[in-house]
């Protein structure tokens, strides 16, 4: 669902008038060739949408789509690049930057399909060598993922002419939409959620309306609005807003263009977005409607149903092992009475999450290499780990405990550390 919000948000803009040579597509893009994709070379971002990955670039695919390439694009510095297309952003001083951000992510981090992961602190200080290298008047950055507040949250200055909306607040998840069992559902050849609830929210408001006439104010309004599902956060977050809110009194054209044949909509304040009570998933959930639906549909004694009942079986099996292995380190650092709290402990609001990053992932390697990967679930436990450091945990005793909690790995792929550590 990550590439096709990202596929969708390309389409977009190059109906808004933009050229290729000005937009930049990292996506792993191993969806739309997938054997399981029920549509060979098509990826759908709505139950009765089109094709969303026609023409697509493909800038940074596979293993090229990394935390080095993305901050080499991101301050136009080719010579650090390894792989793709080797288009930057080569801008100046006069120019508008748009960046949306779509993948798994967790307290302090955001996940992308190679290790190690991207972390907050290193993102801010390229946003920040971006300001100091003058090469932008605006920046515009629009994320998508879990716990996805915590990225800006007490981290990004107010002035450094930077706007930033999130699909959720530094403490709760993201949702996926267009799931299968819910309403709208996906066509039902379809076992998997079709886009992001907050992606979806944007993209399908910037569709329909004259960019040249709304605001990122209006945008991110109806976007907090639906991704709330009427407030009452059933199914759905927080949409935040960080940084330079000024900003956001500027047209969207100004980043994303505008398509011409929606120059007659006039946008007016009680316009709304489709909500729907019971139409989205925890996306760390989105997995596993993947893999039951996928086990569902196959075919009862054929090797496929036993196949997909073991890729089940296995990923229900890492969450248990990374959830449990993180509690009895809180148990054996804490106390079984305290542990608990000590890992839930949220700090208040305008506090990054961490004082001592380096700290962080450190220990996230340290629990690594003890208990195997976190993976795109584990993520959730970033906090956990962020609250042993800030209440002065060392190395060693993290460690020592790591040891104790995790006598064995469960062997499967998604304990799998042959790609690397997540820091």
């Amino acid at each position: 669902m990550n590439q096709a919000d990202i596929c969708h948000a390309y389409q977009i803009m190059k109906n808004g008038g933009l050229k290729d040579e000005n937009i930049i597509i990292f996506m792993y893009d191993d969806i739309a060739k997938h054997v399981e994709n029920p549509r060979p070379g098509i990826i759908i971002n709505h139950p009765e949408g089109g094709d969303v990955y026609a023409g697509v670039p493909k800038d940074y695919v596979g293993d090229d789509v990394n935390v080095n390439n993305f901050f080499a694009v991101l301050l136009g510095n080719r010579t650090a690049l390894t792989g793709g297309s080797g288009k930057v952003v080569d801008s100046g001083p006069n120019d508008h930057i748009f960046i949306f951000y779509s993948d798994h992510g967790g307290p302090g981090v955001l996940g992308m399909p190679t290790f190690p992961y991207l972390y907050a602190d290193d993102l801010i200080d390229v946003l920040k060598k971006k300001h100091v290298s003058g090469t932008y008047k605006s920046m515009v950055f629009y994320l998508e993922a879990c716990e996805s507040g915590s990225i800006f949250e007490g981290l990004l200055p107010e002035d450094i002419n930077i706007y930033a909306t999130t699909a959720s607040n530094a403490y709760e998840s993201s949702w996926g939409t267009y799931c299968p069992g819910l309403y709208p559902s996906p066509p039902p050849e379809f076992y998997t959620c079709l886009g992001d609830l907050y992606s979806v929210a944007w993209m399908e408001d910037s569709d329909k309306h004259n960019l040249r006439t709304e605001t990122l104010k209006q945008q991110y309004q109806l976007v907090k609005t639906r991704t709330a599902v009427n407030d009452t956060y059933l199914f759905g977050s927080h949409v935040m807003e960080y940084g330079e809110l000024e900003l956001n009194m500027q047209n969207l054209f100004l980043y994303v263009g505008s398509n011409p044949a929606n120059e007659n909509a006039t946008f007016i304040d009680d316009n709304s977005l489709s909500s729907f009570s019971k139409a989205a998933v925890n996306q760390r959930d989105a997995d596993l409607i993947y893999f039951w639906h996928k086990y569902q549909k196959a075919r009862e004694g054929s090797s496929h149903k036993l196949n997909a009942q073991k890729e089940l079986l296995e990923v229900i099996s890492h969450r248990l092992h990374i959830d449990n292995s993180i509690e009895f380190i809180g148990k054996l650092l804490f106390s079984s009475k305290q542990g608990s709290e000590v890992l839930k402990t949220v700090r208040p609001a305008g506090q990054p999450l961490v004082d001592d990053w380096s700290c962080l992932k450190s220990m996230v390697r340290t629990f690594e290499a003890h208990c195997g990967s976190l993976s795109q679930y584990g993520m959730k436990h970033m906090r956990s780990l962020a609250n042993i450091c800030n209440v002065g945990i060392s190395k060693e005793m993290m460690a020592e405990v790591s040891a104790e909690a995790c006598i064995s790995i469960p062997a499967s792929q998604w304990s799998s550390l042959q790609k690397g550590f997540s820091a």
